[in-house]
């Protein structure tokens, strides 16, 4: 089963597998970074890993134009209802479901969640895929370091992604313990360079990850593809 993953900017992420295309996060517009249009992109599912307006982004007229499926916490599923997106799953941490993409658990997400509007938005998550083939990814989102991403590592990750902007998530330092918990076969660094405040040095990052680990650093332009 043919599997690609493309970093649209900041943190969307357009994943294509066995025919099936997944939005990740898609803050499109308004995103100085933003490697496609919202209008460009075909969508079977969107997952929304909480309610910030640089992750919800585009969810809701992608959702409405190409009828995909939202995946996202419950809280927010029931206001995307309310926003007119037709359909919506919600889930909360720990459970898991079957898609057709393959399984999507929810993972914990240290951050915040309220929607552009000041609804409660639940709590932020990530995302841990295992997909058709078997292939597993694991999308921390917006999060800070924590003690069970050990845990999260016990699947056996194919592909991390992870955020090194600093101030709002992990910085390169926290990023890197990350990795060590994790033990990925691979990493992918987003949410960084969108705006001044999140400006890092993801080369120098990927030369000191090899240096301290395992895992091979994938650092990408935004609009270019990696595959599994």
């Amino acid at each position: 089963m043919a599997t690609r993953l493309r970093w649209l900017g900041h943190a969307a992420l357009h994943l294509e597998t066995d025919g099936v295309n997944v939005l990740i996060d898609p803050f499109l517009s308004g995103n100085p970074k933003a490697a496609a249009k919202a209008e460009q992109l075909s969508a079977d599912f969107i997952l929304v890993s909480h309610g910030h307006a640089d992750h919800l982004g585009d969810t809701i007229p992608i959702a409405k134009r190409t009828g995909a499926t939202v995946i996202c916490n419950y809280e927010m599923s029931e206001w995307l209802h309310k926003q007119g997106v037709a359909k919506a799953h919600g889930m909360q941490h720990g459970g898991g479901h079957d898609f057709a993409f393959g399984r999507c658990k929810l993972t914990l997400a240290f951050h915040g969640s309220a929607l552009p509007d000041g609804s409660y938005g639940g709590n932020p998550c990530g995302f841990l895929l295992t997909l058709k083939g078997g292939a597993k990814l694991y999308d921390a989102a917006d999060t800070g370091l924590f003690g069970d991403m050990k845990l999260i590592g016990e699947e056996g990750i194919d592909l991390a992604v992870l955020p090194i902007g600093d101030n709002y998530t992990m910085g390169p330092d926290d990023a890197v313990r990350a990795v060590k918990l994790l033990a990925p076969r691979r990493v992918l660094p987003i949410h960084y360079n969108t705006f001044p405040l999140i400006e890092q040095d993801a080369q120098g990052w990927a030369k000191r990850l090899r240096k301290e680990t395992a895992a091979e650093p994938v650092v990408i332009q935004p609009g270019e593809w990696i595959a599994f």
